[in-house]
């Protein structure tokens, strides 16, 4: 009898933590459904190298948004993007958005560079100041082949 209660205890236990770990996962990626109000931008890159859904959006190095959808322009051969952020971010609408790199190793995120304007983006308005990735592949070959002008 007290074999079945520890094993009935033990059971509930990793169910909570089980429970516990899917509510995290959801909160963390967005899927939580509640009070979490956003809104979209868009922006159009001419590369987005390292960038794909889910990518973090962030000002200021805080992250406030994700990148939600991606697609190219089949006439203008550019990467059109949406970008998802948080209700209560206010984005002056001189903004630039950059694709950026965490460093030499870490990976790509769209960073928003406010502008100073008193006015704000608002949903759906589209980030025209963007700039795309740069390869570091290519810029090291350019150092390294001399492709410097003087």
């Amino acid at each position: 009898m007290a074999g079945e209660t520890t094993e009935a205890l033990v059971g509930g236990a990793v169910l909570a933590a089980a429970a516990g770990f899917v509510i995290y996962a959801a909160q963390a990626t967005g899927f939580g459904g509640g009070g979490s109000d956003t809104y979209d931008l868009t922006a159009s890159f001419r590369s987005l190298e390292g960038v794909t859904l889910g990518t973090d959006v962030r000002l200021a190095g805080v992250k406030v948004g994700t990148v939600a959808g991606i697609e190219l322009n089949a006439e203008t051969y550019r990467a059109e993007t949406r970008l998802t952020l948080q209700d209560g971010i206010q984005v002056p609408d001189d903004s630039a958005a950059v694709v950026a790199s965490e460093g030499l190793l870490g990976g790509n995120f769209v960073e928003i560079v406010p502008g100073g304007s008193p006015f704000y983006f608002a949903a759906g308005d589209e980030i025209i100041d963007t700039q795309g990735a740069v390869s570091l592949i290519s810029l090291l070959l350019k150092y390294v082949g001399g492709g410097s002008d003087q």
